[in-house]
């Protein structure tokens, strides 16, 4: 038996708090164990720090894994709990995504102030948002609206909305509604009109390989159908070598042992796209993940990616 407290590592923003409070209960409802079985470890990561310039002029996904991973792997941690959509495809040797818990809305979700929805925005309206395929599909849908770069935690850009610096944004719907504030959503997108993030509203588990005590705590909370999107999903983003970079989105559903994929990639300005769609059986869903990624990166060629690196 661990006689010291679980330490569960995550960042410090409201919602990143919340998820990992969330593993803790689930963890302590699986194992009949108190909160001072537990302690959250917040890890301040470079991601959180730098909030002046985006995300790829700094350098991409690891800036908010970095940091927490390095505890992880010496020790000083025993789990990481991360937002999937946050996680680099290559992980560092001996760390793995270990469990995932069951996948919350994976919408994207408005938040305006005089317009309730995008269509409903005037002319030249200011629309902010920190994540490039958020930027790629509003202008792709409304080429005459400022879509400008918006950073900072979930309670940061809504005050920000509120102060008028932009006249809507745009955020994740489960993390809204993990934070009790679904709402302010003012209109929720359509997966079907404005795929979301690969791995969006799924909260993932990263721990050691080879730690049986580890595994064992997490296999009760593990959800296996989020688990087998996730590969879905993380294949077909490894396929393209996805980044901060590139505008990619992507969506793995399953209903009666059927896996069905659609996925996308867009220039920054929203005037090209290249969209894949795939159906096979739960067991494929890493390689019909990653074939999909080919599918996408012949359609698109080489020449499209490096554009925009």
């Amino acid at each position: 038996m661990q006689t010291k407290p679980f330490r569960i590592g995550t960042r410090g923003s409201p919602l990143a708090l919340a998820q990992a409070e969330e593993t803790r209960d689930r963890l302590m409802a699986a194992h009949d164990l108190a909160s001072d079985a537990f302690e959250i470890v917040v890890i301040s990561t470079k991601g959180d720090r730098v909030t002046d310039r985006p995300l790829s002029e700094i350098g991409g996904k690891g800036l908010f894994t970095e940091e927490i991973e390095a505890q992880l792997s010496d020790g000083r941690i025993d789990i990481a709990v991360h937002s999937s959509k946050d996680m680099p495809t290559v992980l560092p040797d001996g760390l793995y995504l270990s469990a995932f818990l069951p996948r919350e809305d994976v919408r994207d979700a408005f938040i305006g102030g005089a317009a309730r929805s995008i269509a409903e925005l005037p002319q030249g309206a200011v629309v902010g948002t920190s994540s490039l395929r958020r930027q790629a599909m509003v202008r792709r849908m409304r080429p005459d609206l400022d879509v400008v770069a918006f950073r900072g935690n979930v309670q940061t850009r809504m005050r920000k909305l509120e102060e008028g610096v932009v006249d809507g944004t745009l955020l994740a719907m489960a993390g809204l509604r993990r934070l009790g504030l679904e709402g302010h959503a003012t209109h929720v997108m359509d997966t079907e009109t404005f795929l979301p993030a690969l791995g969006q509203g799924a909260i993932c588990i990263e721990s050691r390989e080879a730690d049986d005590v580890t595994d064992v705590m997490l296999a009760p909370i593990n959800d296996p159908a989020t688990k087998t999107a996730l590969l879905c999903e993380r294949a077909f983003l490894a396929a393209l070598d996805g980044s901060c970079r590139t505008p990619i989105a992507g969506l793995a559903t399953i209903a009666g042992g059927i896996i069905s994929f659609t996925g996308m990639v867009l220039s920054p300005d929203g005037k090209t796209s290249f969209d894949v769609s795939r159906e096979g059986s739960e067991a494929d869903a890493v390689k019909l993940g990653r074939s999909a990624g080919e599918e996408i990166r012949a359609q698109a060629g080489p020449g499209f990616f490096e554009s925009w690196v």
